[in-house]
Formats: structure tokens, sequence, C-alpha cells
């Protein structure tokens, strides 16, 4: 296959000298060939375990090129899900989602350990293969990023009426729409736009496909000497109407973190207040715990809903 049918038919080739940091280890059974389901079958069977089982019979090719695949539940089209896999000196690889953004190693196990010389090899192809989803992921949130400019110039300004904002009693700070969906920019410390949330009139809410997230909000009025975060818009449109302070939406406890420290650097000297969602009945209460790590780690303050009636707990 030449380099422009690799690259049409969605394969790149994994970078033999680059190095990623990788994130967790899957290890199912041995294993024999993969075309006869052998090989293959372990792969997909950890993929199967990490919720990433393929939507359709996939043949995976032990060729170390990143080829990428529709994740089981994703919408018809799409190709969230990648994977590497390798065949010497054993059988390893990776495999993730563009989507969640997560990636996982595997290898096979045999009945005889491996010499150093193949643990060797195992960890530059391990390695090799986390590479190439790093570069992959570039490709991908280009993509992301240049179809969410699209849909950000086609959509109109949102009203004060759309359903979702008339429930939450909200208004449409900034914010657009498209047919009936919201449309919530995320951008980064620069200003550059790098993907969309869609709110739907009954509350659903989904990204861009392949966008990034990670260190990127929806700001809301110019800081002065404070600057509030919080998770979502709607909690962020309530507490930017209710102060007049400028606000952050974050649209997840998870990238608290990220965001506060991006907002540090860019503002040294205001006082930052994280705005915890109080997830009391949630195990770990994740909520006001991220926004207590954030917080700590921007010397800044944490803000905790109390409702009356309502039992508060960390």
């Amino acid at each position: 296959m030449t380099i422009q049918k690799e690259k049409a038919a969605g394969v790149l080739r994994a970078p033999g000298a680059a190095i990623q940091k990788t994130d967790r280890v899957i290890i199912v059974g041995n294993i024999g060939r993969v075309n006869a389901g052998g090989q293959g079958a372990s792969m997909l069977q950890a993929m199967q375990m990490a919720g990433l089982a393929p939507a359709k019979a996939l043949d995976l090719v032990p060729d170390g090129k990143l080829r990428r695949y529709r994740v089981e539940g994703d919408k018809s089209g799409s190709t969230n899900g990648w994977y590497v896999l390798h065949s010497h000196p054993i059988l390893a690889g990776a495999f993730g989602s563009w989507k969640t953004g997560e990636s996982h190693n595997w290898h096979e196990v045999r009945t005889k350990p491996p010499t150093p010389e193949e643990q060797a090899a195992l960890r530059r192809h391990l390695q090799a293969a986390q590479a190439a989803r790093v570069v992959e992921q570039g490709h991908v949130h280009a993509e992301a990023q240049a179809k969410a400019a699209r849909l950000w110039r086609q959509a109109r300004p949102a009203t004060n009426a759309h359903p979702y904002l008339e429930r939450k009693r909200i208004g449409a700070i900034g914010i657009r729409q498209l047919r009936d969906m919201l449309l919530i920019p995320a951008r980064d410390v620069s200003g550059t736009l790098h993907t969309l949330q869609f709110i739907g009139p009954d509350g659903s809410k989904r990204f861009l496909s392949g966008g990034r997230i990670a260190g990127c909000y929806y700001a809301m009025g110019r800081p002065v000497d404070s600057l509030l975060l919080c998770e979502g818009y709607a909690t962020a449109a309530t507490v930017f109407q209710a102060t007049g302070v400028a606000t952050a939406a974050v649209f997840n406890c998870g990238n608290l973190m990220a965001v506060a420290r991006a907002l540090r650097s860019k503002f040294p000297r205001l006082r930052i207040v994280v705005c915890a969602d109080n997830d009391a009945a949630t195990p770990g209460n994740p909520g006001l715990t991220k926004a207590t790590e954030a917080a700590r780690a921007v010397g800044g303050f944490v803000a905790v809903p109390r409702f009356e009636g309502v039992r508060h707990g960390v």
C-alpha cells in the first residue's frame, strides 16, 4: 500500500523514535493467528473490557500502523476508535478513543517469560504506538477545530426563548444556536476556538467529536479583581447573572484543574474562586473534590452551594 493510499484509508505510520508516557496495560490470555481469531480475538476482548469494542467485525492488522475504527455506540460514519498492533517479538499494541481521550496498552501473555531483549522490544513498540496516537491526535484536533469554526460561523445568536434556557431561567450570554441546538464555544486562554458543546432543548449535551477540551472554557465578562470557575454553562450563567463577576464554564469537573492553572498563568494577581458542584449524593463527591484540588493548586478559594433542607457533606 502506498503512503497516499494509507492516508486515504485512515492509516498512520507509527514513528519508531518518539516516546509518549503510557496510560494503562491490559493483558488478556494467550493467542494464535490474528486473522484466525486468536491474536485478534484477545485484543478485541481487551477493547470490549475497556468499553471500546468495534461497532462491526474488525480484522486487526499487526503491521505497526495506526488504524481508526468506529466504536460500538458511536454515531454512524465516525471513526473515534484507534489501534496499533505489532507482531514481533511478541504481539503487543495499544488502542483508545479520540472521543473519550483514553488510551490503553495491551500485550499477549505466553507460558514462557519474555527475554530481556523481547521486553526491550515490547517497550519500544508500546512507546511507538503511543507516539503514533499523539501524532494522529493532533490531526484529529485540527479537523475538529476547523469544523467547530465552520459551525460557529453558520450559527445565529441564541435567544433567551430556547427551552433549555427558559427552564434553567438563564440568559443566552454570547452563545449561538444552530437549528434547535445551543452552541457553547470552548476556547483556550489565547481565545482560540477548539471545539463546541451542543445543548438540546431537553438538556442533552454532547461535544464535537475529536475536539480538544482540556484547558478550554467559555468565558463570560471581563476580569477585574476576581474570576469565578464553574462546571457547566447553566451554573456559570446563573452565577454570572447573580454576581456580575467574570465567570468561566469549564464543562466538567475533570477540567477544573487544567483551566484553573491556565487562567492563573494568564492572570497571576486575580482572586480565583472555584464554584463547586456539591455532588454529596455521589461517592467521593467529585464536584467538590475536584474543585478543592483546583483551588489549592492555584492558591484560590472554593465556594460550595448550600440548599435549605438538604444535607451537605464532603
